[in-house]
């Protein structure tokens, strides 16, 4: 069980960011998968290194392994900054921008953010409330990206 965990945590983040670059390379309408792409990459980009950043500024939250006593760490990482989970903040703003345009592969994607943030929570990293914050801000950041992207299409 602990390799399932490790791979969820740990490996299965690549694999989905290598699966998203496969779009491109698979795709039939290449311009359309590009606009994705951008749209999944850029909101990844944002809430990851903007607004997880911003939030762990002004509320650095423990990670699991730092409090609970006894707790078994399957994955070695840095103390601190646990809320909001910027894994999952990437990686469910990654499958926003893909369901924008392909609703079954976005599906799939947040099926894998889901177990991405979930193995994250099981390594004791993080806590069930970081995923969910993580959730919360990458989807926003999709939403936000499509609707400035829409918003800048538009003027032209």
């Amino acid at each position: 069980m602990d390799a399932l965990i490790i791979f969820m945590a740990e490996y299965l983040p690549w694999a989905a960011g290598i699966g998203i670059f496969l779009f491109l390379v698979f795709a039939r309408d290449k311009k359309k998968e590009f606009r994705m792409l951008i749209v999944a990459f850029l909101a990844g980009i944002l809430s990851r290194f903007g607004f997880t950043e911003i939030i762990r500024y002004f509320y650095d939250r423990p990670r699991p392994f730092e409090v609970a006593e006894g707790l078994k760490t399957l994955l070695e990482h840095s103390s601190g900054g646990s809320f909001p989970s910027g894994h999952a903040a990437f990686f469910f703003a990654l499958a926003m921008g893909v369901f924008f345009y392909r609703r079954i592969w976005g599906t799939i994607f947040f099926v894998a953010a889901l177990s991405i943030g979930l193995g994250r929570v099981a390594t004791g990293l993080h806590w069930p409330s970081d995923i969910l914050g993580g959730a919360v801000v990458g989807i926003f950041s999709a939403v936000l990206i499509k609707f400035f992207l829409r918003k800048y299409n538009n003027r032209g």
